[in-house]
């Protein structure tokens, strides 16, 4: 298993978005679309075989870490509930640690 931090998982966030908006403007087409067609083996015959592949990579890197994201954010407003015993919460900056297998 391994760490990782929030900072982390933004900062891939942001990367995999760029890539996948980039690949959005070139083929007119929604990653989660493309992604559709691509699992099904319904693109073209190779031809942006390279492109496909790093479409689909950070695709994936993308719904992982927006996954982790979710994952993290529900354990820490959990953790903020428990400590505030009902009353209003008070959100502090940390930089907590998610280990992912």
């Amino acid at each position: 298993m391994a760490e990782i931090t929030i900072t982390e998982i933004l900062d891939d966030l942001r990367a995999a978005d760029e890539v996948t908006r980039r690949f959005e403007r070139r083929y007119w087409l929604s990653s989660a679309d493309f992604y559709d067609l691509y699992q099904q083996g319904r693109l073209d015959n190779g031809e942006h075989a390279e492109d496909f592949a790093m479409w689909a990579g950070f695709y994936q890197i993308k719904q992982d870490r927006e996954a982790a994201l979710q994952e993290l954010s529900h354990s820490r407003l959990t953790q903020l509930h428990r400590q505030s015993g009902g009353a209003s919460i008070a959100i502090d900056p940390l930089e907590p640690v998610l280990t992912v297998s």
